[in-house]
């Protein structure tokens, strides 16, 4: 069994697009392959073949392996909410909550979790391919950490750093990591990486044999800007403000960023319809006037997040669209948005008990310790479609009456309000079903490209497993991973 741990200089290197590219490859190389992430901090979650959740890379991660994702492959996920504190999952199940405070203290007792799913990950493969977080060089988090190099000096495996060239100063960033880590830390390093180069790798062949001289760390390799990548679905929320538009269509869907948004990625399929154009909109700006759409989408903290909705304008906004006659969507903490009221009588979210909601569907939301975890198959707008549901909450009302899904052929889901205008679900990943996609947007006048989205995306991993074999040293990593481990 081998295992190399890829570890960056800071967030959002293209770690987790680095680790799924290299499953898919060693994959396409005919080895067994697995995603490891010891602990994640992300509010975008998939629903295991287990029936827990991890984070949405590890998911996509597994994908690439050809696997199905399980709660081993990420058993620490930290899940911001409203009031600084985060809801601990572990091994795929919520264990409680913890705050910045207490959790810098706490998570070394989480070490025996993490490296029971590493061994038995690691018995099920030849290579587990580990994903950090956050960049080793954060010393003042050095004490007690299981993601970094707390975990890696733990379980014995090597580490290859990646430094992320686009935001300037990598070689600042590559060996400023030696020059401040531990020394028994920086002895666990054994290369590093360069991404998101754009441009001709040429010109930076003397910067790339500087780093090696001064960090005293071989390179295995200059990435260049993968465009493959944008077909992925993205876990971190920061890519959102960045990408505030995408697509060039002519239908134009509005989908407000609210603080604690939950699995943004269901409205990927809708982004890669060439007749659509999906806006994100960002706190302080309103939602556009000539949208045929609007989506809530998913929230870790529902009431927080309909307080939010209401500072930012968009309550006004969204009703003013609906005034219009233009169509409401909302997934999961969106659908509970758009009842009458929420309550939360067991102050699951905070201290705040119940808010009224825009009132756009018959129905009331109750949150309830329980939280659903599911895959479900089912049918709505006539069209079958698979996804999951991962919510806290209970909802019922005459809107419910009106189903916008069946599940798994004889459970009803969400709502439908009676002009049709208004739909709510439970369900993640829907969207992605082209048959439910071309339905919706078929009800907006526009014809879909009737693409297969999970087909697309396993493309885009065949393709940046490419661009590494290319431009990487696969088979210097592959005999680190495999070289035992680092004392």
């Amino acid at each position: 069994m081998g295992a190399l741990m890829l570890q960056g200089t800071g967030s959002d290197v293209g770690k987790s697009v680095l680790v799924a590219g290299l499953c898919r490859a060693f994959a396409n190389r005919g080895l067994a392959v697995r995603p490891f992430k010891p602990q994640n901090m992300s509010n975008n979650a998939a629903v295991t073949v287990d029936g827990g959740e991890i984070g949405r890379a590890q998911a996509l991660q597994a994908m690439a392996c050809r696997v199905e994702p399980h709660t081993d492959m990420n058993p620490v996920l930290l899940k911001p909410q409203a009031d600084h504190t985060s809801q601990l999952v572990v091994h795929g199940r919520v264990r409680g909550t913890m705050g910045g405070g207490n959790f810098r203290t706490a998570r070394a007792a989480l070490l025996p979790d993490v490296l029971e799913s590493w061994q038995r990950l690691r018995a099920q493969c030849d290579l587990v391919l580990v994903e950090g977080a956050g960049s080793p060089a954060e010393i003042n988090l050095r004490t007690g950490d299981i993601a970094n190099m707390g975990f890696a000096r733990a379980a014995g495996v090597p580490v290859v750093l990646v430094g992320d060239i686009d935001r300037g100063g990598v070689i600042a960033a590559v060996v400023g990591t030696r020059t401040v880590i531990d020394p028994a830390d920086a002895a666990m390093i054994r290369g590093f990486i360069i991404n998101k180069f754009r441009g001709d790798p040429a010109l930076f062949t003397d910067g790339y044999h500087q780093i090696e001289q001064l960090s005293g760390w071989r390179g295995y390799g200059v990435v260049p800007w993968l465009a493959a990548s944008a077909r992925l679905p993205s876990e971190d929320a920061v890519v959102l403000e960045r990408h505030a538009r995408d697509g060039m269509g002519t239908l134009k869907i509005a989908c407000p960023i609210l603080p604690r948004i939950a699995n943004f990625d269901d409205l990927d399929p809708l982004k890669a319809e060439s007749g659509v154009t999906v806006v994100m909109v960002p706190p302080g700006h309103p939602t556009p006037a000539d949208c045929a759409l609007i989506v809530l989408p998913g929230s870790k903290a529902t009431i927080a997040d309909m307080v939010a909705l209401r500072e930012q304008g968009w309550d006004i906004d969204i009703l003013a669209h609906h005034r219009r006659g233009g169509r409401v969507l909302g997934i999961c903490g969106g659908y509970q948005m758009l009842g009458r009221r929420i309550r939360d009588p067991h102050g699951i979210e905070g201290p705040l008990a119940e808010i009224d909601g825009l009132g756009l569907l018959d129905v009331e939301t109750e949150l309830t310790p329980h939280k659903a975890l599911r895959r479900v198959q089912g049918t709505a707008l006539e069209q079958p479609f698979e996804g999951f549901e991962m919510h806290m909450g209970e909802t019922a009302g005459a809107g419910c009456m009106r189903p916008f899904a069946m599940l798994d052929g004889h459970r009803a889901d969400g709502a439908i309000s009676a002009n049709g205008q208004v739909m709510g679900s439970y369900v993640h990943g829907a969207l992605a079903s082209t048959p439910l996609r071309t339905a919706l947007l078929a009800a907006l006048s526009i014809q879909s490209d009737g693409f297969d989205h999970a087909a697309a995306v396993d493309a885009a991993l065949d393709s940046i497993a490419h661009d590494l074999e290319t431009h990487l040293d696969v088979d210097a990593l592959l005999a680190l991973a495999q070289g035992g481990a680092v004392a």
